[in-house]
């Protein structure tokens, strides 16, 4: 395959994060590609894995630097890009897999770029928070991405019971070791009826998704679903009472004390999950009456 890298950057000074295969190696964009043969110097979360990645693509280093930044890497390293973004250079940054800066290291780095008033910009690709949601056949319109939960069982309790109530799917990483008692305490918390997902090594060969209630996906860990390889678990929304029109009247009065009878009606359908259309109707007989 020919050298893709340019000797002569195209790229104009800044950030350019890359998001990286979360698994199979084509899934990459060809901006990615581009920008990965372009920069000035290559930053990554792990060189090795940037080193193969590149290889696999026919992208040359070509003696460009190679900067290792990850979660231990102190303002030395993040000055040392800055310092090379004001001399004019262009800096790709990759994460060990997916999109950077979710839950990744990057945070960070571009939050350090950007305040010194230098370009940063993104080439949009694999995340294994999106590809888990497509697969989970949980609602997406609304989610609340909360990462990887606390190792010990007290502070896991705590942070999923301030997760319980949101009107949302919730998304969480979590390592194979402690998939077992991660839903022992989802099912404490959520109740052991509540709908969830398990998207195990995705895009990678042996890809899983199981779906079920917490019960009944906890019964599958270490049989059908081996406990090896990356994890991804999606659940449902917590289930809605009924909403009664006493519920509605309420909630509209309170809402139109200070808003328009359309922005009352539209806060007031997505706090309560409602139609709009019929909390608008009910806001428009109220402020008749």
């Amino acid at each position: 395959m020919a050298d893709r890298h340019n000797t002569a950057s195209l790229l104009a000074p800044g950030l350019y994060l890359v998001s990286t295969p979360i698994g199979t190696a084509r899934d990459i964009t060809l901006r990615g590609l581009d920008i990965l043969g372009s920069a000035d110097v290559i930053a990554a979360e792990d060189t090795r894995t940037a080193r193969r990645l590149m290889e696999i693509h026919g992208i040359a280093v070509a003696g460009r630097a190679m900067l290792p930044y990850h979660d231990h890497s102190g303002d030395g390293v993040r000055a040392r890009v800055v310092a090379e973004i004001a001399a004019g250079k262009s800096v790709a940054y990759m994460s060990e897999a997916g999109t950077p800066l979710v839950a990744d290291p990057g945070f960070a780095l571009a939050r350090s770029v950007a305040n010194a008033g230098h370009l940063v910009t993104a080439a949009p690709g694999a995340s294994a928070l999106l590809a888990a949601l497509a697969l989970s056949g949980m609602p997406t319109d609304r989610f609340f991405f909360a990462g990887f939960l606390p190792p010990k069982s007290a502070a896991r309790g705590a942070a999923l019971r301030d997760l319980a109530d949101i009107p949302a799917t919730l998304v969480f990483y979590e390592s194979p070791k402690r998939m077992a008692k991660t839903l022992a305490d989802m099912g404490a918390v959520f109740g052991t009826g509540r709908e969830i997902a398990i998207c195990r090594e995705l895009t990678k060969k042996f890809e899983q998704v199981r779906r079920g209630p917490i019960a009944e996906i906890a019964a599958m860990l270490g049989d059908d679903i081996p406990l090896k390889g990356e994890f991804v678990i999606v659940a449902g929304p917590p289930e809605r009472a009924a909403i009664t029109e006493a519920d509605l009247d309420t909630a509209l009065i309170d809402a139109m004390e200070s808003q328009s009878i359309k922005d009352a009606a539209a806060a007031v359908s997505g706090a309560l999950g409602i139609p709009r259309k019929r909390a608008y109707a009910r806001a428009l007989e109220l402020k008749q009456r």
